[in-house]
């Protein structure tokens, strides 16, 4: 009997991502417990992000790493989400902390060594991220072959290069991966279209006939601008600027013009008993031809997999690659207990009306009960905690230590059972101010953006968290896409006042009191007040100063002490003094 001969080995075609850390041992040499938890938190980041664009990692060690993809498109994009999600990142570092990686690309044939891979196809991905420069992405000419016209991101030939060890010269290409600054927000400007497939998702009009059903049709729209945001690929405008135009009859040309999208999805919903029927309707906002249309007739049982289809179809419509290429994050929802999802939508909805002491206190009620009938379901633990922060925020709570400790306590049950929702990091975030802990709230700021890049009020965070610690100037870029994820939202004046803040610090005195006074203008909150205040203080306009103080004083919270305990998460003491200097400038008596 003839001999067998050595096993075939198993190849195939994959593209290949190849990334370390550029002048790690420098890093480690200064601070090494810094740098390696700076490394953990970087290599689970783009673990995250390389999973979500549906690769794998294969291989890593020490500050490198190396991943495998099927699509070529998804690859790059893997790679440009991982530099601008680092480039964030970095911006909470000292820049002598900062960690940059390099990262190199290739398509090529590999040989399968059970979960590993091998070959020059990998080779040459780690020469490529050898040559690549600090913060860089370099790829091989067979990889912008498949990629050309794909991709939006501008693409510089250097040209054919001898890589280390590899026997022919490679085409390399580096990726620009860059993202335009976002402009400062000019009243009345027109807003320009994103680089990215652009949305906002119009309220669902309650055909019931029952306004009490309002709750209904508000929570299904802003589950579905919550999963449609999860796409990273896309612009997704907040649920707050779109809700703006609830009960309007507006043109969606115009709605796209204010809002600066491309596309509106708006629709409809009619419960009757255990059914419900759902339509929904994708428009180009410029032409105003409607693109996809779907109506659902299902039990009310069946909620959740209508808000999934809906979406899915959306995005199909749109760019059906990024349907098919990128892995979305799961919406967790957390609950199968049908009467505890209403009381939470009831609860959210009077959260968001933010009219009155009333309005919270009934919010938090409803979200209570939701907690009472599922006390697994995260999300009502998150809105739990966001009505208790608002409470205290406006003045209305007459126990801020109690709610304060309530509202931590719910924000940290939120993580532990939604650990993946955006919303539950937010809330976090809002928690560690309450405990003076700025920068742990400026992690979860970050975790929150990681995982939902269209997160509105979560960029508001890390700007405001960034204040706190004393990052004056990397406040301001977070706060701008705030206000442009968001160009209409009621909050607007929460916005505003913390680019005033951040200003405020700065010493730029003239262009703090220009938006503290566009806040003021939106909403005449204590803490506007305050900003705008200390402005006039440092620039010397007493007078003008004094007309505001009877104000701030009579919408003082009754416990002003603790109320600034709260709010004020200052590290460096100096900065709290800067915010007293200006008021007592003004003649406000000093805040503790």
């Amino acid at each position: 009997m003839p001999r067998e001969g050595p096993s075939p080995l198993e190849r195939k075609l994959a593209v290949i991502l190849a990334a370390d850390v550029a002048g790690y041992s420098r890093l480690v040499a200064a601070d090494e417990e810094g740098a390696l938890a700076t490394l953990a938190t970087y290599c689970a980041t783009i673990t995250g992000l390389v999973s979500e664009h549906g690769g794998r990692i294969f291989g890593s060690a020490g500050d490198s790493l190396i991943a495998e993809f099927q699509s070529a498109v998804q690859a790059v994009r893997a790679a440009v989400a991982i530099q601008r999600t680092l480039q964030r990142r970095n911006a909470d570092l000292a820049p002598e902390r900062r960690m940059e990686f390099r990262i190199g690309l290739n398509l090529g044939d590999v040989v399968v060594d059970g979960g590993n891979l091998l070959g020059d196809g990998v080779n040459v991905a780690a020469r490529l991220q050898q040559v690549a420069r600090p913060a860089d992405i370099c790829i091989s000419g067979a990889l912008h072959d498949q990629i050309e016209g794909k991709l939006e991101f501008p693409m510089r030939r250097l040209g054919e290069q001898a890589l280390k060890n590899i026997p022919r010269p490679v085409t390399v290409h580096r990726v620009d991966w860059h993202e335009d600054p976002v402009a400062a927000e000019l009243p009345g400007a027109p807003l320009a279209l994103p680089d990215k497939p652009s949305i906002a998702v119009l309220p669902f009009v309650n055909m019931s006939g029952d306004p009490e059903q309002d709750y209904f049709a508000d929570g299904l729209t802003e589950d579905i601008i919550t999963a449609l945001s999860l796409y990273r690929w896309f612009f997704v405008i907040a649920r707050n600027s779109s809700f703006a135009y609830k009960g309007r009859a507006v043109d969606v040309k115009q709605i796209g013009r204010d809002l600066g999208v491309r596309y509106i999805v708006e629709g409809s919903v009619r419960r009757s008993g255990s059914r419900v029927r759902v339509t929904g309707q994708l428009i180009e906002a410029e032409t105003g031809i409607h693109l996809w249309a779907q109506r659902y007739d299902r039990e009310f049982a069946d909620i959740f997999a209508i808000q999934d289809e809906l979406t899915q179809h959306v995005v199909a419509a749109i760019e059906p690659e990024i349907l098919i290429g990128e892995n979305r994050r799961a919406l967790l929802r957390g609950t199968d207990n049908l009467d505890a999802y209403e009381c939470h939508m009831r609860g959210t909805l009077l959260h968001n009306t933010q009219d009155s002491a009333a309005h919270f206190n009934e919010a938090i009620e409803w979200q209570r009960r939701a907690v009472a009938l599922d006390p697994d379901f995260g999300r009502a633990h998150m809105m739990l905690a966001r009505s208790l922060f608002a409470r205290c925020y406006f003045g209305f709570s007459d126990d801020i230590d109690r709610d304060s400790t309530e509202m931590q306590a719910e924000a940290a049950r939120a993580v532990v059972l939604e650990d993946h929702d955006p919303y539950c990091h937010y809330v976090m975030c809002l928690a560690n101010f309450a405990a003076q802990r700025p920068h742990a709230a400026v992690a979860e700021a970050q975790q929150a953006i990681d995982l939902n890049p269209n997160f509105a009020l979560a960029h508001m965070a890390l700007g405001w968290a960034r204040i706190y610690v004393g990052r004056f100037t990397e406040a301001l870029e977070p706060l701008h896409t705030a206000l442009r994820l968001s160009p209409h939202d009621p909050l607007t004046y929460l916005f505003f006042s913390r680019i005033a803040l951040a200003h405020y610090h700065l010493g730029n005195y003239d262009e703090a009191l220009r938006h503290a006074e566009r806040a003021l203008l939106l909403r005449r909150t204590y803490f506007n007040l305050v900003v705008l205040i200390a402005c006039l203080g440092q620039l010397n306009r007493i007078d003008e100063a004094r007309k505001f103080l009877p104000e701030a004083i009579a919408n003082a919270p009754s416990d002003v002490a603790r109320y600034w305990r709260f709010f004020t998460a200052y590290v460096d003491p100096a900065d709290h003094a800067h915010v007293n200097d200006g008021l007592v400038k003004a003649g406000l008596p000093i805040v503790p």
